[in-house]
C-alpha cells in the first residue's frame, strides 16, 4: 500500500506540473491571440487578447468603489475641481453641485487620465455651452494597466460602480436620470454603457466616443441602443482602434468613419471624435445625412432621406440610423 499510495503522489505531481503556470480562462476576440492595441495617450502595444488567471487576479485588486476619483467643474470653478466621494454628503453639500442643473460626467479611456485632450478639450466646451454640473471620473487605478485584457475586466466592474455613484448622487440630492449626460471615450464609452444599463436605461443621453474595438467584438457588456433613452456613437477609426458597427439609436461616421482628414496616424482618427463633440456643443454645424447600413456610411455611398445633426447638447430622442457627413481638415472643422 505504501509503494500504492507513492506512485500516486508522484501521478498527482506529474499531473499539476503538466498544468500551464497561468491557466487560460478565455479568449477576448475571435482573431488573433497577439494584437498591437493603441493607449489613449497614443502608445502602442503588443497585447495578450487571451484573458488568463493573472490578469483576472489583477483586476480582482482594483476596487473601484473605493479608488475611483470624481472631480466636479462648474463655471464657479472651471479650472480647478471639488472632489466629490462616493457615499460623502457632507463633502457634496460644500461643493458647487447644483441639483437643478443638468449633470455631464466625462470617462476616458485606456491608460489615459485628467490631463488627457480629451478632459481639456470638453471640459472647457461643455462648460461654455451651458451652466452644467461637469464629472469627471478618473478611474486610472483601472483603466492604467498595462495589460489591456485586465482593463477591459476594470471597465465592467468600473461601469457597475458608476452606476452607483450616481444612484448615491440622486438619492442624496434629489436629481432625476433625465438629467443626466454621460460621454466616454474607448473603453469609456463601454463603460457609460455598462453603468446606463445598470439604472435601467432611464438616463437621458450617452455619447460613445469611439467605442473600442479590441475585446468587444463578441463582448456581450458593449455598449448598446437601449442603455439610456438616447444613445449616439460617433466613429472616427472604425475598424482599427474603433468599433466598426453602429451600437447606439444613431451612428454617426464622419468622413467615413475611419481615416479622419487632417490626420496622419490612427492615435489622431481615434481622437478626432471628442474634438467633433466639442466643438458641435457651441457650433452645432455637423449635419449627417441618412445612410442605409454602415457599410453605406464607409463609402459615403448614403443617399436616404433624412439628415441629423451630430453631437450636441440636447439629445434626439426618438431618432435612431446610420449617418454620414464630410469635415473641414482643421478647426473649424465643421462645414456648415
Amino acid at each position: 500500500m505504501a509503494v500504492l499510495g507513492f506512485v500516486v503522489v508522484l501521478g498527482l505531481l506529474a499531473a499539476c506540473s503538466a498544468l500551464p503556470a497561468d491557466p487560460i480562462l478565455r479568449k477576448l476576440d475571435p482573431g488573433l491571440r497577439y494584437q498591437y492595441v493603441e493607449a489613449d495617450d497614443g502608445e502602442l502595444s503588443l497585447q495578450d487578447m487571451w484573458m488568463s488567471v493573472s490578469d483576472l487576479k489583477e483586476a480582482a485588486r482594483y476596487d473601484p468603489d473605493r479608488q475611483n476619483i470624481y472631480h466636479l467643474f462648474t463655471r464657479d470653478n472651471p479650472t480647478v475641481s471639488q472632489p466629490l466621494l462616493h457615499g460623502s454628503d457632507g463633502l457634496l453639500g460644500i461643493t458647487n453641485y447644483n441639483s437643478r442643473r443638468r449633470t455631464i460626467i466625462l470617462v476616458h479611456g485606456w491608460r489615459s487620465g485628467m490631463t488627457s485632450d480629451f478632459i481639456t478639450s470638453l471640459v472647457p466646451a461643455f462648460l461654455r455651452a451651458e451652466d452644467v454640473n461637469l464629472i469627471v471620473l478618473d478611474w486610472n487605478a483601472g483603466a492604467g494597466s498595462i495589460n489591456y485584457a485586465t482593463a477591459v475586466t476594470n471597465t465592467i466592474t468600473c461601469g457597475e460602480s458608476l452606476a452607483r455613484f450616481i444612484s448615491w448622487l440622486n438619492a442624496a440630492t434629489g436629481a432625476s436620470p433625465f438629467q443626466y449626460h454621460l460621454v466616454g471615450h474607448s473603453l469609456g464609452a463601454h463603460l457609460i454603457g455598462v453603468a446606463g444599463r445598470n439604472l435601467g436605461g432611464q438616463l437621458a443621453y450617452l455619447t460613445g466616443l469611439e467605442a473600442a474595438l479590441p475585446g468587444f467584438i463578441t463582448n456581450d457588456d458593449r455598449f448598446r441602443p437601449d442603455d439610456a433613452r438616447y444613445t449616439e456613437v460617433i466613429h472616427t477609426n472604425a475598424g482599427v482602434l474603433g468599433y466598426l458597427t453602429e451600437l447606439g439609436h444613431v451612428d454617426f461616421y464622419p468622413n467615413g468613419g475611419v481615416n479622419m482628414p487632417g490626420c496622419s496616424s490612427q492615435e489622431c482618427d481615434h481622437a478626432r471624435s471628442y474634438f467633433y463633440l466639442a466643438e458641435s456643443l457651441t457650433t452645432g454645424g455637423f449635419t449627417g445625412t441618412r445612410c442605409a447600413s454602415y457599410a453605406g456610411a464607409l463609402t459615403g455611398n448614403c443617399l436616404l432621406w433624412g439628415r441629423l445633426q451630430m453631437g450636441g447638447l440636447v439629445p434626439k430622442t426618438g431618432s435612431s440610423g446610420i449617418y454620414y457627413l464630410e469635415t473641414n481638415a482643421s478647426p473649424p472643422f465643421s462645414k456648415a
